[in-house]
């Protein structure tokens, strides 16, 4: 298990928003916004982005964890507000590392995402770019974004049902109603279910096992089975320019206007279908 005492503090530009401390050979990157659900804002993505550049970088880490600070949410997705302020981050490495700095941001270290509570939209995105998850029995799972008028533009429209049977995969992303963690175990969208005091332990003990085999032989194996070529997965190129085609006739909708309204006003939103 972790011990603060023995951490090596890795400063990032996420500043208090993620901490990043190394325990041996694991790199572990909590999003530490427990007030905000952890969302992600540009503190998040940059602390994240640039965790994961360190991780890459420095043959001392064998394994990446990643976890939500508190015991509620793992990350409730893109922090609204921030982007309801119209907020941009005008830093080139966004755009290649994708939303949270996670999800387009291939690296060959195995990453782990420890669910310590609800992952919704982004949250959800993040687990599904993650090689391995270990989750608390409360946590939920879901892509949502249908119901504000929105689409789950990180990757879930597409990752989603390739991760888990297709038309599960459709009814959740149709429907936008959550998945329970031990629905999630049982469709092997996470490795196993734990109680809330035992997320770590069962993360780093996952951790313990891959680090157990040679490090090269573990990285050199991630990225033939992922695909993964320079830093990217190219088979997700098409995926992606799909993805952004489709987002800008969304978000620009009339639905999708009424949808955050709606939301904000925390009513039942009027679609239009236009």
């Amino acid at each position: 298990m972790t011990d603060p005492a023995t951490a090596t503090v890795v400063p990032t530009a996420g500043g208090d928003a993620v901490r990043v401390e190394l325990h041996g050979h694991v790199l572990l990157v909590t999003i530490n916004r427990p007030d905000a659900r952890n969302a992600v804002n540009t503190q998040v993505t940059l602390g994240i982005g640039e965790a994961l550049d360190y991780a890459e970088d420095q043959t001392d880490v064998w394994v990446v964890i990643v976890t939500g600070a508190g015991e509620k949410a793992f990350c409730a997705g893109q922090d609204l507000k921030q982007a309801a302020a119209g907020v941009h981050l005008d830093d080139p490495r966004v755009e290649r590392w994708g939303f949270a700095g996670f999800v387009r941001h291939a690296i060959s270290k195995p990453v782990i995402a420890a669910v310590n509570g609800f992952a919704l939209g982004g949250g959800t995105e993040i687990v599904l770019a993650s090689d391995l998850a270990v989750a608390v029995d409360t946590a939920s799972f879901g892509l949502p974004e249908v119901k504000r008028g929105i689409y789950a533009g990180a990757g879930g429209a597409f990752r989603l049902g390739r991760q888990i049977p297709v038309k599960i995969a459709m009814e959740a992303i149709l429907t936008g109603e959550p998945i329970s963690a031990q629905r999630a175990s049982e469709l092997g969208l996470v490795n196993r279910v734990v109680p809330a005091g035992e997320l770590l332990d069962a993360a780093f003990e996952l951790a313990g096992r891959v680090m157990a085999n040679a490090p090269v032989a573990v990285q050199a194996s991630k990225r033939i089975a992922r695909g993964i070529t320079n830093g990217a997965v190219v088979a997700e190129q098409p995926d992606w320019e799909r993805s952004q085609v489709e987002g800008k006739n969304v978000i620009t909708s009339a639905d999708a206007q009424e949808g955050m309204r709606a939301f904000a006003e925390k009513r039942v939103p009027r679609w239009q279908g236009k």
